[in-house]
């Protein structure tokens, strides 16, 4: 297995896996945070399943930050081992000739996002932790709020502007990011025979629709507060 990491097919593999899995993974999460903007008492009673779910708190969830943690690492490592297998002729390239800018810069994209997911850790999953496994409070309700609290804290977190702001930018590098991370993902793995095309189409879709969806719903609780 450590041979396998160790060549540049078994790093690009990896991280193409770990990229199929966290674009699962955001598809579903958008899935959940939609359901805030057509019918909150929907998405109180989703979040506090999969906020108390055995299963996810204590199997996925941990399954999940290994996958975002191993991605931005392999990502890391491969742009640093590009630059090294490169080397001189790295700077005699003319990179806008051979490649296109969000393949160039697919490690500035990333370390925008990567500061996002702390952002968004220090608002919502850091405090989920602290409620449940360090007050213990599994009930997802809180004093004055009638029903479950989700739908509360998503709204007074979005009633900030430099939030608002900060997450759209986000999700404008994350649109960036899946462009062409979700073909480059498909390559690494040897799906691209006969389908480039397609898989780029769809690529496209899903890199404009699922950040674009995540914009209007931060947009949607500011304006609606």
């Amino acid at each position: 297995m450590s041979g396998f990491f160790k060549s540049s097919i078994g790093r690009k593999v990896a991280m193409a896996l770990s990229a199929f899995f966290l674009m699962f993974f955001l598809l579903q999460h958008f899935a959940i945070n939609m359901l805030s903007v057509f019918s909150p008492d929907t998405f109180n009673e989703v979040s506090h399943f999969m906020g108390t779910n055995p299963l996810v708190q204590f199997a996925l969830q941990p399954v999940l930050i290994f996958g975002v943690v191993f991605h931005f690492v392999m990502g890391f490592i491969l742009e640093l081992k590009n630059k090294k297998a490169n080397g001189v002729n790295y700077a005699k390239n003319n990179g806008a000739a051979n490649s296109s800018w969000m393949s160039r810069n697919m490690i500035w994209s990333g370390v925008a996002i990567l500061a996002f997911v702390v952002l968004h850790f220090i608002d919502f999953w850091f405090p989920e932790i602290n409620t449940k496994f360090i007050q213990g409070d599994w009930s997802g309700t809180m004093d004055g709020v009638e029903g479950f609290r989700y739908y509360e804290e998503l709204v007074h977190k979005f009633s900030n502007p430099a939030r608002v702001v900060a997450y759209v930018i986000a999700f404008v590098f994350l649109a960036l990011h899946l462009m062409h991370g979700f073909t480059s993902a498909f390559q690494s793995m040897g799906s691209t025979a006969g389908r480039k095309q397609t898989l780029q189409n769809i690529g496209k879709a899903y890199s404009i629709i699922i950040p674009l969806g995540f914009v209007v719903i931060a947009l949607y609780h500011f304006f609606n507060h």
